[in-house]
């Protein structure tokens, strides 16, 4: 089960979240194709620039807790860390402001890197990928739109359907997963998906947006919009048109929808000061 689209839709244009799918994209095809030929180069490449536990504890190679963000080691990797970061990424850009995006994100990846190292201090397992800023994401999708609707594509052998479901169980199930997997390898040991980067990473999103969920009202803004996003969802219908036999997919927004961005909405007035934020988390314009 992998989500392909959510029906969340974003007022504002999510330039940092393009952003940062077209670097990672970019850096990805600037020495993996070439690299990927020779498997002791690739090696030597993420020895510079990936994450070691064991090495940035011990004082070495401490620019690799951001290079390492920007690194992947496949096609499917970069491929599925694109898609969630385009999914879940342009509702907090919305909801942030563009810049304070980029520092929740590059914050976010720190703490996912936090996460691998204080699980096991002593690896010597290079470790890359955008997995862990992107769960943080993910953490703070959760904790401001927990009933957004999420459709999930679920293959069960030659079954293949699409499924709405809210945040909440397949963001919930998703951490489940990172946090039994994470168990599991540490008991079998030996290296491979950095699962509590992604735990870590997830809860260090919850955290670094917390303020702004406080002042937004915390456990009232979800009363006030029933934990759904504070605008009218999108639907998808498909079309299947006279010339084309290939059905169509067409995005529908309801004309009531919010025309304003969502950090509009975080900008609370206080008596006898001008509108705007009080933290670099209250969401206003950048």
């Amino acid at each position: 089960m992998f989500p392909i689209r959510d029906h969340n839709p974003s007022n504002r244009t999510p330039f940092v979240t393009w952003a940062l799918i077209a670097l990672n994209t970019v850096i990805f095809l600037s020495y993996f194709p070439s690299l990927s030929q020779a498997e002791p180069l690739l090696a030597a490449f993420f020895a510079d620039w990936a994450l070691v536990p064991a090495e940035v504890l011990s004082g070495l190679d401490g620019h690799t807790v951001v290079t390492s963000m920007f690194l992947h080691g496949g096609w499917m990797h970069l491929i599925g860390n694109m898609l969630f970061l385009y999914i879940f990424g342009d509702n907090l850009e919305d909801l942030m402001g563009h810049f304070w995006f980029l520092v929740f994100y590059l914050a976010s990846g720190i703490g996912a890197a936090a996460g691998q190292i204080l699980s096991d201090p002593t690896s010597t397992v290079p470790m890359v990928g955008a997995s862990g800023a992107i769960a943080g994401v993910m953490g703070a999708y959760l904790l401001f739109f927990p009933r957004a609707r999420i459709d999930v594509l679920v293959i069960i052998v030659v079954l293949i359907r699409i499924f709405t479901i809210p945040a909440w169980l397949m963001l919930g199930l998703w951490f489940g997963l990172q946090l039994v997997n994470g168990l599991a390898m540490d008991v079998a040991g030996g290296g491979g998906v950095a699962y509590w980067a992604h735990a870590g990473g997830f809860v260090a999103g919850v955290v670094l947006a917390l303020p702004l969920w406080l002042r937004l009202g915390g456990p009232g803004y979800w009363q006030r919009w029933h934990g759904k996003p504070p605008h009218d969802e999108v639907e998808y219908v498909i079309e299947r048109g006279r010339s084309s036999p290939i059905p169509r997919v067409r995005r529908v927004t309801s004309t009531r929808a919010a025309t304003r961005p969502l950090a509009d909405l975080a900008r609370v007035p206080r008596s006898g000061t001008r509108r705007g934020p009080r933290s670099p988390w209250s969401g206003g314009r950048d």
